[in-house]
């Protein structure tokens, strides 16, 4: 595989500590004002779409140039040691005056992670900070988290739609993640279905999760969601047809072309448009629109061997999933590895120690490996 591939967007340092297995207790017993938590160790590692989904990329055999801002401070310093080890750090911004972006990941053992965030140089990454001549060889633009980049979301998304419009400009095929936002930030203000209704048309592949999707294009729904959901993880209670489908109707009919729901442990959803429509992605990717015009599905997960942190599952799972189409594969199993993907990434509390490649992960899907239920 020659296809040339961007990662850029948001990333971070996650420092992820080891909680002890807390049996039937709640999230309200452990973390309790004035208490003293013991914990097994900790993991830091790299976090944020550049590094989980680029380095992922990367591991299963893509062609990957990252491209994230990081501040030259010891956090800063930390991420790009890191990427330098995958041979990846070259294309790294590095600001002055700034701060890194970091997230203290709280994987407590049964309960879905806490994260506390801090944006960073996140915030003022900017679509000039794309180097145009890694645009005219690139096929593919995968740009991860803008709900999570201050210049991404103000003034109604202006810049995050000036950057596709640059990157389509070059004849880039463009992929874009969302992440989740607090309700109650500047980013939770904002005016996501404006904003996404500008940007969808010009993204040929749209790769958010449910949860983070309902928020955006359709509060009311999510509002319901939580209060259906009674305190637990809203993907178990999604019914697909009642649930799922709306959301991406709306999707489709603002102009997605391949759209991904990632639905956290039950699975993935998928649909794609019809062939005219999958006519307008850039030749350069050389997708076959016959094999995958019209499709419509839902990817049951596989079982896990064990879980530890959730972290990185989705971004590996897209990985999974963009490296496959890109070796030419048709949709289904493109979905098939994805799932595959998101259930070995939970065997790690990082992002990228669990993950097996693609050939391996086929190896163990033809043996009969079991799936959960939906």
């Amino acid at each position: 595989m020659n296809k040339r591939v961007i990662v850029a967007g948001h990333v971070c340092l996650d420092i992820t500590p080891a909680f002890p297995d807390i049996g039937n207790k709640s999230i309200s017993d452990i973390l309790m004002p004035g208490k003293l938590i013991e914990t097994k160790g900790v993991s830091v590692s790299t976090g944020g779409a550049v590094a989980n989904t680029g380095l992922a990329m990367k591991f299963f055999g893509a062609d990957v140039r990252l491209m994230g801002k990081v501040g030259n401070d010891d956090f800063g310093e930390m991420i790009c040691n890191i990427l330098k080890r995958h041979d990846a750090a070259d294309d790294m911004i590095v600001a002055e005056n700034e701060t890194s972006s970091y997230s203290v990941v709280l994987a407590v053992p049964g309960i879905d992670r806490i994260f506390l965030h801090c944006p960073g140089t996140n915030n003022t990454f900017k679509a000039s900070d794309i180097q145009e001549d890694a645009l005219k060889e690139a096929a593919l633009f995968h740009f991860g988290y803008p709900s999570l980049m201050k210049e991404m979301y103000d003034n109604d998304g202006v810049e995050l739609v000036r950057l596709f419009e640059k990157v389509k400009s070059f004849g880039c095929a463009t992929s874009l993640d969302m992440a989740a936002v607090d309700s109650s930030s500047e980013a939770g203000r904002a005016d996501w279905l404006k904003i996404l209704k500008k940007v969808i048309p010009l993204t040929d592949f749209f790769v958010p999760s449910i949860e983070e999707l309902c928020y955006m294009i359709d509060r009311e729904r999510f509002e319901d969601w939580q209060e259906r959901a009674k305190g637990r993880d809203i993907t178990e209670i999604l019914d697909l047809n009642s649930d799922i489908r709306p959301l991406a109707d709306m999707c489709m009919n603002m102009g997605c072309k391949v759209l991904l729901l990632k639905c956290g442990a039950p699975g993935m959803y998928y649909r794609t448009a019809d062939k005219e429509e999958l006519l307008k992605i850039p030749a350069r990717l050389s997708l076959d629109e016959d094999a995958w015009a019209g499709k419509d599905g839902f990817e049951v997960s596989y079982k896990p061997e064990k879980i530890l942190s959730g972290t990185g599952a989705g971004d590996t799972s897209i990985a999974a999933f963009l490296t496959a189409m890109l070796e030419g594969n048709a949709p289904e199993e493109c979905m098939r590895l994805a799932a595959a993907t998101g259930a070995c990434c939970v065997s790690a509390y990082d992002a990228l120690s669990g993950l097996k490649p693609l050939d391996e992960l086929r190896k163990k899907i033809s043996s009969g490996w079991e799936k959960n239920r939906f």
